[in-house]
């Protein structure tokens, strides 16, 4: 088949990824590699509601790097797919859409209805994100298909919950909660961004009391950002060395608006040094103030209801111990369900008019808002249910201080240690209805049954003594014998699980457990997992905690973490900053090949990614370019020839091209084992571009063009050996160009044994020939100098300069002779000679140790271009000097934006360089 003159991505993305489904190239458990290593991964499984964003796309192309890479190192490999059933973001998306079409909502319809649409939305269109990924080639092995909802996985979150019960390591208790007011439900850390605001710092006087409880006339004064949040106040803190406070350790001051009497505790929380070193305690309203009290024994005074209304009629933990007054009485009056924003307000009108108002003072702070409800997230106190992650965690920290699971970069450890030493109790419940329902049922008389169906939690609730005190046992045999007519003599929990619950399980889950499948068998532990850095704790280490206590293995050897894709200018991507880049639209411009290769060469271990379009562009002309030199190399008639063994080789060009190609081969190879996706990428352009193509290609033009024609045979059978090496290597990260290429090339020649996709890794051995490539490197090195030696004196393009070897041994003049033709043309020589000193006016280089000079005396004015040079050298230098003052002012490095500063810093390296490179021009003309 002939070459089409251009490669199209378009036409061709969508029949290449018919052919890999078609040959099920991406089977796990294949009968060909029954025998082979198990090699597996499983997928972070993006939102079911999700659409392909630039994050995704990263994280998916590295993954579909090493799985591609393995597969065609003959391993049996399982990449998992699935997606999450995304709480929140899924009842949100369909009760929007009730909303739209102005149909009852989520309560009017009831929990079972609801439900029922929500699955009707994700059959309809819950499979977006799956097609996109197909859409950049993730070679998953999509016939096993999984999503966190789904029966199987279901079942193994009901046992895990179960049985983590059964074990005392999940309990329910009253804690501080992220309280999202609008949602109503209690939200993950990760689902809270904190937002810069411009707020105040109110500074409030609180009168000391004695014994008896009568004002002694001392303040003390405290420092807020939250005044609302004063009437649930049930202690002062200060630091127990504070000199200023040490008479008051122990001494009660009385609540303004309020009447409480509440203790002054010594406790290392408050800071001498900020605002006045005294810091009001709301143990209901605040997580660190909740560490406090309970190091104190403070009441727990919630004065706020679920929609952050202040609530203080009938409030019996507000009431408690106060005495009633008048001015208590006009604080309930006035401030009982209002607003929080509104009691704000009033609290501070009401304690500027008793002259307890101190001062205000301008203040910038971090507010928690909901990233899917936009509103101030709540700490609220609340009954829910929690796991002693403290307890899974020492055997998810052991995992990785013995080596048993290694972070790739390394630094990421200690975020992983510092997180899980650290830890707190999980919050695993949540107020909404689409999520697995906790499989906990009470009755009247407060019994609390888990259990794994209604059936097993009914016969609990029939044996336990308070029911059997209750019932007679006719009774009890009725319900026992049939519990289907007693659907309401115990009642199941509302509440849903957190999703991170069940996509901690996700690498085992998604193998079939708890069964005992010979999935769990063979691709447990997973041999890798790629994901980023912002999740180490909410996935990571959640999964490392159930895999450990379930599966007494962690569940994947190697963590690679990587960064995130930000803009060209280093900035975060964001909606409100109008700069997100959607990988889709590259998609359509450019190909996804040209997407993936960026992706991968921009991937530097522990450095974020600057994407400009120009790149992706840029790589879309590599797609090209290699393209172009399949068409040269069919225009010469270089086809695959059956039995051609490289190492054969005679011509010298040749016997160096498989050398490279062994080279490029081996440090690929090495780059991927080691996650390092940029130098493995880079590996295979450099040898692609450059090597192949630049160099191999135009020396190999005469030798197609001679009358040698064993010679000319041996070329084009290397050439078309070498390009399915290029094939091989360029896979793992442009799939789509490269198996339109190996089929292509395959049509000629010995029939293709298999799919690009499963053919095997080049394992080259033997190859290097160092006297071809000490001849044919000796002579690129040469033209490449000359033509830089030529660019920085600013020779013009069409002077032609005598080139002349210093010094020149045997050696050297043999081959500057054999290979005199081509130099003059590609360095646009005049002569070449060779002498013992460098004629005057010379530009002078080293070539792997000997000397060469460019004549340049009347091509250039050699006092114009040291003047040019100097002026730039100058101007350079001073800016240099501009923004190392920058760099060098801490205020602005603490200030200015991330990406700003990341900017100052690369143009500095690059002022450097360029500076480096002006005084080397310099020192060659004298």
């Amino acid at each position: 088949m002939t070459m089409e003159k251009t490669f199209d991505p378009a036409a061709v993305e969508t029949r290449i990824a018919t052919a890999w489904e078609d040959g099920q190239a991406f089977r796990a458990g294949r009968a060909d590699r029954a025998q082979a290593q198990p090699y597996s991964m499983v997928i972070p499984p993006p939102n079911v509601t999700g659409s392909l964003h630039m994050g995704h796309a990263l994280n998916n192309t590295l993954q579909d790097v090493l799985c591609r890479f393995e597969r065609m190192r003959g391993k049996d490999v399982l990449w998992q797919p699935g997606t999450d059933h995304a709480g929140i973001a899924t009842q949100m998306v369909v009760e929007r859409q009730l909303a739209e079409r102005n149909e009852p909502g989520r309560r009017d319809m009831g929990r079972e209805a609801f439900l029922e649409r929500v699955w009707a939305w994700k059959a309809e269109s819950g499979g977006t994100i799956v097609n996109q990924l197909k859409r950049l080639g993730a070679s998953c092995d999509w016939s096993r298909e999984r999503f966190t909802m789904d029966e199987g996985l279901s079942r193994a979150v009901v046992k895990v919950f179960v049985q983590l019960y059964r074990e005392g390591l999940i309990y329910k208790d009253k804690r501080l909660v992220n309280w999202d007011p609008k949602l109503q439900t209690a939200i993950s850390d990760l689902e809270v961004q904190q937002v810069e605001t411009k707020g105040s710092l109110w500074y409030f006087r609180y009168p000391v009391v004695d014994a008896a409880g009568k004002d002694t006339g001392e303040f003390i004064v405290v420092a807020t950002t939250r005044p609302e949040t004063m009437l649930g106040d049930s202690g002062v803190a200060v630091h127990p060395d504070d000199e200023r406070y040490m008479h008051l350790h122990g001494a009660r001051v009385r609540l303004p608006l309020v009447g409480r009497l509440i203790p002054v505790v010594a406790d290392t929380y408050s800071d001498p040094e900020k605002g006045t070193g005294a810091v009001k305690i709301t143990p209901a309203h605040d997580f660190n103030d909740f560490e406090v009290g309970k190091r104190h024994d403070l009441a727990q005074i919630s004065i706020l209801d679920t929609e952050a209304r202040v609530i203080l009629r009938d409030n019996e933990g507000f009431l408690d111990g106060v005495a009633d007054s008048s001015e208590l009485q006009e604080t309930i009056a006035d401030l009982h369900g209002q607003t929080r924003e509104a009691v704000r307000k009033r609290v501070v009108e009401k304690m500027e008019a008793r002259g307890l108002l101190d001062k205000i003072e301008p203040h910038v702070l971090q507010a928690p808002y909901g990233d899917r409800s936009g509103v101030i997230i709540e700490p609220f106190l609340t009954d829910q249910w929690y796991v002693d992650a403290h307890t899974l965690a020492q055997p998810a920290l052991q995992s990785v201080r013995e080596g048993e699971t290694t972070f790739v970069p390394k630094n990421w450890e200690k975020t992983y240690f510092d997180w899980l030493e650290n830890i707190q109790p999980w919050c695993i419940s949540r107020q909404l209805w689409w999520g697995h329902q906790i499989p906990a049922w009470y009755s009247d008389w407060g019994g609390v049954y888990v259990a794994e169906n209604y059936d097993d939690a009914l016969v609990q609730a029939l044996t336990d003594a308070t029911a059997r005190e209750i019932l007679d046992d006719v009774e009890a045999g009725r319900i026992a014998e049939n519990p289907a007519d007693y659907p309401d003599f115990i009642t199941r929990d509302e509440d849903v699980l957190d999703t991170w619950f069940s996509s901690a399980l996700w690498p085992f889950s998604t193998l079939g457990w708890p069964d005992d499948t010979a999935e769990v068998k063979r691709f447990y532990p997973t041999s890798a997992l790629v994901t980023g850095f912002d999740i180490i704790f909410f996935w990571v280490a959640r999964m490392m905690m159930m895999g450990k206590h379930f599966m007494k293995d962690a569940p994947f050897k190697d963590v690679y973490i990587h960064a995130l894709v930000r803009d060209e200018k280093g900035a975060k991507m964001s909606k409100s900053k109008g700069n997100v880049i959607d990988p889709l639209n590259l998609i359509d411009q450019y190909g996804a090949d040209a997407l993936r290769f960026t992706l991968a060469a921009m991937a530097a271990q522990g450095r974020d990614i600057k994407l400009a379009t120009a790149r992706v562009e840029g790589y879309r002309n590599f797609a090209t370019k290699l393209w172009n030199a399949a068409r040269f190399a069919e225009m010469n008639g270089c086809v695959r020839v059956a039995g051609y063994d490289p190492a054969r080789n005679k011509n010298q060009l040749n016997r160096w091209i498989v050398g490279e190609a062994q080279a490029a081969v081996v440090e690929t190879t090495g780059a991927i084992e080691a996650y390092r996706f940029n130098d493995a990428a880079n590996a295979v352009y450099r040898f692609v571009w450059n090597v192949f193509c630049d160099w191999y290609l135009e020396l190999a033009k005469p030798l197609f063009q001679g009358a040698d024609e064993a010679a000319k045979a041996e070329t084009r059978a290397t050439t078309a050996w070498t390009l399915d090496v290029i094939f091989k290597l360029l896979h793992p990260f442009m799939p789509f160009l490269t198996e339109e290429l190996w089929a292509i090339k395959g049509a000629q020649g010995p029939a293709r044994e298999s799919l690009l996709a499963l053919a095997p890794w080049p394992a080259l051995q033997g190859l290097a020939a160092a006297d071809a490539e000490a001849e044919i490197g000796w002579m690129i090195e040469l033209v490449s100098e000359m033509r830089s030696v030529r660019s920085e004196m600013n020779v013009p393009a069409g002077a032609q300069i005598p080139l002349v070897l210093i010094g020149a041994d045997a050696q050297a003049k043999e081959r500057a002779t054999k290979w005199s033709d081509t130099i003059k043309r590609l360095a646009r020589a005049s002569e070449i000679t060779f002498g013992m000193a460098a004629p005057p006016g010379s530009a002078q280089f080293l070539v792997r140790g000997m000397t060469a000079a460019l004549p340049l005396e009347g091509a250039i004015d050699f006092a114009a271009e040291k003047a040019r040079l100097q002026k730039e050298i100058g101007k350079v230098e001073a800016d240099a000097r501009k923004i190392e003052a920058k760099l060098g002012n801490a205020d602005f490095v603490a200030r200015a934006p991330e990406e700003v500063v990341e900017e100052n810093r690369e143009r500095l390296e690059e002022a450097h360089a360029r500076i480096a490179k002006i005084r080397t021009a310099l020192e060659r003309l004298g």
